[in-house]
Formats: C-alpha cells, structure tokens, sequence
C-alpha cells in the first residue's frame, strides 16, 4: 500500500473543497471518484503545480479517468466547473425543455445533461430559507386527478428526453422485460407419452425385448426448434443514444434463461459492420457494453447502411440466419449512399430471414412521413415497422415479435409512397 508525506495545507483550503465537490459531482455522473482518488488528485495538483489550465486539466484527467467512455463526461464537468464563467447558465439551460424561444438555439454536446445533472445536484439543499408564499394573492389550483404515476410517465417517455437517473431506471426496467418466441414446427421428432404418432422403431425394440410381444406402443411428436435472433444495430450519431439504451436491452436477452431463442447475433454497423455477439455473453452488462464499445470504432459517426448491409450478406448471413432466424434492424434509416444498392441488399435480408423487424426511433414523430430516400427504399422490405424510443415501444415489440400478422406501420406508410 503506498505511503504518502504529510501534505501541507492552509488554513482555510478551498482548492481540496473544490476537488472533491468536482469528484463528487463526476461521482453523481458514473465516474468511479471514490475517497481515495479524491486524495491522488489533491496530491498530484499540489506536485504539478498550477502551470497552466491545460496542465491542471490532465493533472485531474489522469486521477479520475481510465475508461474512454468517460473522457466526454470528464471534459464536461471540468469545462462547467473550472473553465466556464457561465456554467450556471449553461447547466440550467441543458436541463430546461427543449422549447424553441426558451432556450439557446444551440445543438446539445455529449454529456452536457449529465454534466448539469451531478453539478446541480444538492444545489436545492443548499438554497437559503426561502420566505413563506403570499397566501392572499391569485392560487393557481391543478387537478393531477388524471396524471401519470411516474412509472407510467417514464414508459412513455423519449429515451433521448430522459435524464441520468430516468436512464438508469429505465435500463433496469428493460434488464427484467423479457423477449418471448414460439417454436418453429419441425420435421425432426421426439418421445412423448402423449404424442399423436407412433414411433415404430421404439415400438418394435420395446417388444423384442419382451420376446417380441408388444405391450406398449410408443408415441412421438414434432420436436420444437427455436429460431436465432440476429439484431443489428445503427450507432451512428443520430442513433447513439437510442442505440446504447437497446443494446443494454439486448444484453438482457442475450443472458436471458429460458427465452426460447437459440442463439442472439448482435452487430452494430454505422460506416462499418462489427460483431459484438461474443461482448454481450458477459454476465456484467457494463463490462459488456463497454467492451463492445471498444471493439466499434465507429460510435456517434456518419452511416452507411447500404454498404454495412452488404458486408453483412456477404460475410455473416450463411453463418447466423439459419434456423430460421429473426432480425431486429433498429435503424433511422438516414443514408446517403446509393438508394438502389440499399434496396438490393435490403431485398437480400429479407429473404435470408424469418421475419425482418424495423425497428425506428422516427416514429416517435406523429407527421412521420418515409420522404428520406433511404426510408423509402427499406420500407418495401420488411416484414413488420415500429416505433423503438421509448421503454413502452420495447414492450409492444417484445408483445408482438412472435405474431406473424403484425406488420406494425408499414401499410400506413407505404400507402404514403
């Protein structure tokens, strides 16, 4: 165990206040901050000294930092914190509504609600004594008769909406819904006792044995055969968010007992397809999820669907489409690659499979419309269209995956084409 000097500190030290208000708020926002990192920092600031904000910046990064996904969440809280004059204003408006006229027209960076979220966490504690309300002037009465208790409202609401806590509440939802199928019939039987078919071969061994006297004549039935499940998955920067929610969902699939499905494909593709299926066998999903990040290189980037579909069809369809296997494409259908070559391979995937589940996030939006040239060319072949942005969505597709005569959206909108 390491042994350090006495550290000397003034009298009134606000510097080791703030570093560990700082740690508790990268705590708050998942990073691994404990007391003891707390105390690293606080000795490797006094060892490098205040040279420069660059300086003091790594000097903190190298203490608290040592997983890549939490590079964004760091830079964050240190800039609202540290660097930035007006990071009040900046927190409240990160956590305000998204209501054009109230807040700044400014597209959100990545982290920046969870960074609000840890630093103004306990601010409301720390309020001074607010004096008692005017009893005498206007009241506004609100009838909450018809409201939704806040699991109802977090069912329905937009996991891109939903802050750190509500997508920690909603991962745990998610990790006990469960993704039902039925067996496919198969040609292949089994000993039943209660089977419709004779089973001649185990008939006549069973009276031999018996100095060839039949007494029981044994019965069989259609062996039940569970089908694949292949889920492909964009994590391109307009779906990085929608896309972390449903791989932690297909986690809890993947390491689901008893669900029926033989075997659960996972790929993420956004300018390039990955195999992920061997990250999400880990029991621990945050180990899991994480090295899976690691192996796609291509996170919160453009999206090449047609080309990624392609690469799919070519090198892993013969591998883990059979049994009958069913696809789960959660994609915003956003592509700007050839329309005609994404048909094709679109046309490809839907005849390897079962059934092909489009799974869309864009459907969140009542005046959906497929106008995107991309939508329009996918749309024709799938088996089934749905909405997939919200902990309710998920559960209406784990409800009907197994129905073969829910197409979902589909004939709505092609009637729009």
């Amino acid at each position: 165990m390491a042994e350090y000097a006495p550290l000397d500190l003034p009298a009134d030290p606000k510097l080791t206040a703030n570093i560990t208000h700082f740690a508790r708020a990268l705590r708050k926002a998942g990073l691994p901050a404990g007391p003891g990192r707390v105390v690293d920092a606080i000795r490797a600031v006094q060892a490098a000294g205040f040279t420069g904000k660059r300086d003091f910046y790594w000097t903190l990064h190298a203490c608290f930092v040592n997983r890549p996904e939490h590079r964004a969440v760091f830079a964050q809280i240190f800039r609202l914190y540290w660097r930035d004059p007006r990071f009040l204003e900046h927190m409240m408006a990160a956590l305000l509504p998204a209501v054009r006229g109230v807040q700044e027209d400014r597209a959100a960076k990545p982290a920046e609600k969870r960074a609000a979220e840890a630093l103004l966490d306990g601010v409301e504690r720390d309020l001074p004594d607010q004096p008692e309300p005017d009893t005498e002037g206007t009241g506004i009465e609100i009838d909450a008769s018809l409201t939704m208790s806040a699991e109802e409202r977090l069912r329905a609401l937009d996991f891109e909406q939903m802050s750190t806590d509500e997508i920690a509440q909603a991962k745990r939802m998610l990790a006990r819904l469960q993704l039902p199928v039925k067996p496919i019939p198969s040609r292949r039987a089994a000993p039943s006792l209660t089977g419709h078919r004779i089973d001649w071969r185990r008939t006549l061994r069973g009276s031999m044995r018996q100095g060839g006297e039949l007494h029981d004549i044994a019965l069989r039935r259609p062996r039940p055969r569970w089908p694949n499940l292949v889920a492909l998955c964009d994590i391109s920067g307009s779906m990085s968010q929608y896309s972390r929610v449903i791989l932690h969902f297909l986690h809890a699939v993947s390491n689901a007992r008893g669900a029926g499905w033989a075997r659960v494909h996972a790929f993420t593709f956004g300018t390039r397809l990955t195999n992920i299926t061997r990250h999400l066998a880990q029991r621990d999903v945050d180990a899991a999820l994480a090295a899976a990040g690691a192996e796609a290189q291509d996170w919160e980037g453009g999206t090449r669907i047609g080309a990624c579909l392609h690469a799919f069809n070519r090198d892993w369809s013969r591998r883990v489409m059979g049994q009958g296997a069913v696809v789960l494409l959660i994609t915003d259908g956003l592509d700007r690659d050839d329309p005609d070559m994404l048909s094709r391979e679109m046309e490809r995937l839907h005849l390897s499979a079962r059934r092909l589940i489009w799974v869309n996030p864009l459907l969140r939006w009542e005046g959906f419309a497929p106008r995107a040239r991309g939508i329009a060319a996918m749309l024709p072949h799938v088996d089934s269209f749905r909405a997939g942005h919200s902990v309710a969505t998920l559960e209406d597709l784990a409800a009907m995956i197994s129905r073969t005569d829910d197409a979902g959206e589909k004939a709505r909108l092609l009637a729009t084409l």
